[in-house]
């Protein structure tokens, strides 16, 4: 693997260890967002999801499980889809700068989605036994 392929996949850990980190420590800023279709209370879902980025941060981090997590990033990205949508229709009707960044992380999902996949097709493949 090259240095460019680790750090790129370094990179992307970081941002989903930086996404769990404040999914657990300010989850009031993501329980409105969290679609109201999921049983039980918005909390349990953002530190769910606070988890969940956690893991598939460390499993992006190590060459032996890079694979696994990259494909488990870009399913990440691809689930959280709903809670963007829901964040761009609450804040519609807020300020241009909220408007902005509520829309912007729309279109901003299919570059991380990409990157993920990217990050799991250039990892080693698992040995076979």
């Amino acid at each position: 693997m090259t240095d460019r392929t680790d750090r790129g996949a370094l990179a992307l850990a970081g941002l989903l260890a930086f996404a769990g980190v404040t999914h657990l420590t300010r989850p009031r800023f993501y329980d409105p967002i969290v679609p109201r279709s999921l049983p039980g209370p918005a909390r349990f879902w953002t530190y769910v999801s606070g988890v969940a980025e956690l893991a598939v941060a460390a499993a992006v981090t190590h060459p032996a499980t890079r694979r696994a997590g990259g494909s488990a990033a870009a399913a990440l990205f691809v689930g959280v889809f709903p809670a963007n949508v829901r964040m761009a229709m609450d804040w519609r009707h807020q300020g241009t700068a909220r408007r902005a960044v509520a829309f912007g992380r729309l279109p901003l999902q299919v570059p991380l989605v990409w990157w993920a996949v990217r990050v799991a097709r250039a990892a080693p493949a698992g040995r076979r036994r």
